[in-house]
């Protein structure tokens, strides 16, 4: 039998977490069906001598529902080995929703996850109303990683209520339509069905997006529905604005799992944020005592802190004073003009004494962008290299003797990419390692998609393997890429992807361990219509294999669109 295609020679860590061993793999119709000392002839070759071969990463955790009509790559999360994303988080979607709402929905995104409106209305050939129709035009796109979706609360809210989604508890005829409009999502192939209670998810009214309306009640039954089918996940935006409120939240959400039965999962941080938070390790207690009540419970988790991330290209902290605002909205080289002009610089410097000043109100990356308080410079760090190890504003301005202001005005005129990141939550790296470690936690928190110029979590797979395998040997490379792979395939129940194995799908990563890691991020104005975003690459991924193509070698595409939609196991079958 003639294959499409064999790795040689390559170290495999086939995602179960056992020891890796020296072993070709032979592919042929989207499938592994071979692995060993294989002999059969096949149409490519790739020599991975001296590299690891491993499944491609998943990542269930991300936003991008509007990009996979204009990104066939599937950027940023493709250059960091991962092949398949679900999308669709927190209640966000693009379907259900009616042809005269578009661009509300497109907006709400925008306020909530920074996808840019123009970039949706211009890249988007909107032709969908309902979430089967959706995953009908998502199937049909090329794109060369797979995807599975949720239908999300606040889009089916809308859909069904109209404006009265906002403000107004839901009747028993909107439960019903609710209800069978998430049986319809799962029959077709929803992953689950997702919503939030998040403070920071907000409307451009800068009301409460439609989920947080929503009674408890009104997710009862709408979990309830997928328990009716005995399918689908829920995946919920926590409420950590306070460490009552997320006890609330949290005793409230067990409940959920325990009368529904279904897997359940939400977002596990370390936050110094909010009214008296709870410790980080209170979350973990939660999981084992759901756990031990029989519900099916997961945290989901970053393997860093999650930051603003600021630039001259992008937001700094002071845009919002007036005189900043003046200068930011000129072109970038009059900018550096006026940046440069020691007057200038001295009105600027002094009306950063104006700013807010920081409160206990918790920010996301967000508001900490479009709405930021007077910085905590010792917690302002200046992006030199991705090892976690990079000076702050405060520590530079001390060495320097010059106000802080004036050292990052200083710092982006030497360099247009200079990036500057402040940690929101997750801090302390050893409260990420203590929530990576805990057996019921997912590293899979990317956002990826979202925050186009905010945050930048995309590459938290290529920052587990380098940081946390390679620099702080907390993992065995075997249990982090277990981590990446079969561990995320079980809890969404992705049952022939996440391991090296004859019958499963040909999604595979081919990296150096000793080389791979994040490359350092950039803002690139490549988004439909010239809208701007945060562009990060990975160093020492050699290949990405999904479905048995090639799609990227060494960080750069070859065209080819094999990624498929992932139907969820509630789907029937045609």
């Amino acid at each position: 039998m003639a294959l499409d295609l064999v790795i040689r020679g390559g170290s495999i860590v086939d995602g179960s977490g056992a020891a890796r061993y020296r072993a070709d793999i032979g592919i042929k119709d989207r499938r592994i069906v071979e692995i060993g000392r294989v002999r059969s002839a096949a149409e490519r070759a790739i020599d991975a001598d001296g590299l690891i071969v491993a499944p491609g990463f998943i990542d269930g955790h991300t936003h991008m529902d509007a990009q996979v009509a204009w990104d066939r790559m599937g950027s940023c999360s493709c250059w960091h080995g991962v092949t398949t994303v679900i999308m669709g988080n927190c209640g966000f979607a693009l379907a259900p929703c009616p042809p005269a709402e578009r661009e509300w929905f497109a907006r709400c995104l925008t306020a909530v996850e920074d996808i840019p409106t123009e970039a949706m209305m211009a890249g988007i050939d909107w032709t969908w109303e309902t979430f089967p129709e959706y995953l009908a035009t998502v199937d049909r796109l090329p794109k060369a990683i797979n995807y599975g979706a949720y239908i999300g609360h606040s889009a089916l809210r809308m859909y069904a209520m109209g404006k009265r989604a906002l403000s107004e508890p839901a009747t028993e005829s909107d439960l019903t339509r609710m209800a069978a409009a998430v049986q319809e999502a799962i029959r077709v192939g929803a992953m689950g069905f997702s919503s939030s209670r998040a403070t920071t998810h907000v409307t451009p009214d800068n009301t409460p997006v439609a989920s947080r309306i929503a009674a408890w009640t009104e997710v009862d039954r709408l979990v309830g529905a997928m328990a009716e089918l005995n399918a689908g996940v829920f995946q919920v935006g926590p409420d950590t604005s306070g460490g009552e409120a997320q006890r609330r939240f949290l005793a409230r959400l067990k409940q959920v799992a325990i009368e529904s039965g279904r897997p359940v999962m939400f977002g596990t941080i370390s936050s110094r944020q909010g009214e008296r938070p709870n410790p980080w390790t209170y979350q973990l207690e939660y999981l084992d005592e759901c756990a031990a009540a029989g519900a099916r419970m997961w945290g989901q988790t970053t393997t860093r802190s999650i930051n603003a991330i600021f630039s001259l290209k992008s937001y700094l902290p002071f845009d919002v004073l007036p005189a900043w605002r003046q200068i930011r909205r000129l072109p970038l080289a009059e900018q550096k003009r006026r940046l440069a002009d020691p007057a200038t610089r001295r009105q600027l410097v002094a009306e950063e004494a104006g700013m807010k000043p920081r409160d206990n109100v918790f920010q996301g990356g967000g508001a900490a962008t479009t709405d930021p308080r007077k910085p905590d410079y010792a917690n302002l760090f200046v992006m030199k290299g991705v090892d976690w190890n990079d000076p702050t504003v405060a520590q530079l301005s001390t060495q320097l003797r010059r106000h802080p202001v004036e050292v990052m005005i200083d710092l982006v005129l030497e360099n247009d990419d200079q990036v500057f990141v402040q940690p929101l939550v997750n801090e302390d790296p050893d409260h990420v390692l203590g929530m990576l470690r805990h057996a019921r936690t997912l590293a899979t928190f990317s956002d990826s998609g979202a925050h186009v110029c905010q945050e930048m979590g995309s590459s938290l797979q290529t920052h587990l393997l380098s940081y946390w395998v390679r620099q702080r040997q907390a993992f065995t490379l075997e249990e982090a890429v277990r981590k990446l792979t079969f561990d995320n395939a079980s809890a969404w129940e992705i049952h022939d992807r996440g391991l090296l194995r004859t019958g499963y799908r040909a999604d595979l990563v081919v990296f150096d361990e000793g080389r791979v890691q994040p490359a350092m991020p950039t803002v690139q104005t490549d988004l439909p219509g010239g809208a701007r975003r945060l562009v990060q690459k990975a160093e020492g991924i050699a290949a990405t294999i999904v479905n048995g193509q090639v799609t990227l070698e060494h960080g750069e595409t070859t065209g080819r669109t094999p990624g498929v939609l992932l139907r969820g196991p509630g789907a029937r079958r045609a």
